[in-house]
């Protein structure tokens, strides 16, 4: 019956994936498209300068992950509420999204602003990078803020599957960044040439008025999912909070020891130089753009789990899992390969070197082959796990394959053996295999489903 059940209802499953998913992977697109139109114009002023956007961004991606990983833990409670029609507990949700993502940002934004050439330092002893890193944080730690507002609408719209005005709402605040940059960066219509310092107040602009927009979206659309008095909002108990916290907290751990750990392999990397860093902070753009197809289906699994769960068709959660795998290695196939085509004319963008250029070449090759291994162990913790309210295991696993196998890793291939840039990254990609052994067993074994609202 098992087999039946898939073929009967996968035609059914992947529409709705496809639904679900393409504002989801559209959201992703536009948020990498805002660092990717820095990285290419700040790659115009030279290596330095995107070698210390690139460096000063590492607080921003811990900040940004640690964030999805609260919301997407909060939202093993929204899906299942949405799921059960309970319109009350969703608005909960929200509102504890809202407390401590802007507590944690503004403890955030204060010390980026106030330790911002210690953060630099931790990644380069360049004088020149670490100056243009701090004066980039300086403004940019603002937009923290911002963005803390902007992610929890936006993570609790698609928990509610109501994705088509917020996906607008990104890709206006990103063309509203395009041209603010050219003209902040390079200095156009009047305004002074002002380099990273411009890059940095185009985002912080583009960032509040995405806010706005997105704030004024819940509040005036009538049958929303997430319209409510802040009472309403924000009337949650302590119960509800620590009931939350107590899902949530394992994906805020498992998200920053992740965010953490690439910010240290980063560093590791920073050991082999600038040119290093810029061929880096390329390759890992290009790759994290094309890398928004995964995140579009293993964001809109979860969804489905979730809800499905919610409904309390468990096995039929099970089933879901299974259905995704396919699209995951239809996408390997294809995306590791255009990652591959596309190395070469990426550099023509760029005006550096030509051995950073052949270094961006060959390190963007290495991630597109570590890019399948990573995808499928991302759709295991994110895309299923996580929507079963399995926190604690994916959180344990994280924690080992995170801290204990990839930077050291990282450390041990560019401090000891000295490999080049391409080799470490997939030396690094060993801890993938290993993240991918332990979930196989879990999720065949079903003890990943857990209903959490009843």
């Amino acid at each position: 019956m098992r087999s039946i059940s898939l073929d009967h209802n996968s035609k059914i499953y992947y529409g709705k994936m496809f639904k679900i998913g393409l504002p989801i992977v559209f959201q992703n697109l536009i948020n990498l498209g805002l660092n990717l139109i820095d990285t290419l114009m700040i790659g115009k002023l030279g290596e330095a300068p995107l070698a210390a956007v690139g460096i000063a961004n590492q607080v921003f991606f811990v900040f940004s992950v640690t964030l999805f990983g609260l919301l997407s833990g909060a939202a093993v409670y929204t899906t299942q509420y949405f799921g059960a029609g309970n319109r009350d507990g969703v608005k909960k949700m929200m509102g504890i999204g809202f407390s401590v993502s802007l507590a944690f940002a503004c403890a955030l934004a204060l010390f980026t602003f106030t330790k911002a050439a210690f953060i630099m330092g931790l990644f380069t002893k360049n004088p020149v990078v670490i100056d243009l890193g701090t004066e980039y944080l300086h403004i940019a730690c603002l937009s923290y803020l911002f963005f803390a507002i902007s992610m929890v609408i936006s993570y609790n719209s698609r928990a509610v599957q109501d994705l088509k005005v917020p996906t607008i709402i990104n890709f206006i605040a990103i063309l509203i960044n395009a041209i603010l940059n050219y003209i902040f960066i390079f200095g156009k219509l009047g305004f002074s040439e002002m380099g990273v310092s411009g890059a940095a107040i185009a985002t912080s602009i583009a960032r509040g008025i995405e806010m706005l927009a997105l704030c004024g979206f819940i509040a005036y659309k009538r049958d929303s999912w997430l319209r409510g008095s802040l009472s309403e909002i924000f009337g949650y108990d302590f119960k509800m909070f620590k009931a939350v916290m107590k899902v949530a907290f394992p994906v805020v751990l498992t998200e920053g020891s992740w965010s953490m750990s690439t910010s240290m392999i980063f560093a590791a990397y920073g050991q082999l130089g600038t040119k290093a860093i810029a061929a880096v902070q390329v390759a890992n753009v290009m790759s994290e753009f094309l890398q928004s197809l995964y995140f579009g289906v293993g964001n809109s699994t979860a969804m489905i789990i979730g809800e499905t769960i919610g409904k309390g068709n468990l096995e039929e959660a099970y089933l879901c899992g299974k259905r995704s795998f396919k699209a995951i290695w239809f996408l390997n196939i294809v995306l590791g390969a255009t990652l591959i085509l596309i190395s070469r004319p990426i550099t023509w963008m760029y005006n550096f070197s030509p051995e950073t250029d052949h270094l961006i070449i060959v390190t963007i090759t290495a991630m597109a082959i570590a890019m399948t291994p990573k995808m499928i162990a991302y759709m295991y913790i994110v895309g299923i796990f996580r929507a079963g309210g399995d926190t604690m295991f994916s959180m344990k696993l994280e924690l080992f394959c995170n801290l204990l196998v990839q930077v050291p890793l990282a450390f041990f291939a560019v401090s000891v053996l000295k490999v080049s840039l391409p080799v470490a990254v997939l030396i690094v990609s060993i801890g993938e295999f290993i993240r991918i052994a332990f979930s196989f067993k879990r999720f065949r074994s079903r003890i990943w489903i857990n209903d959490v609202i009843h």
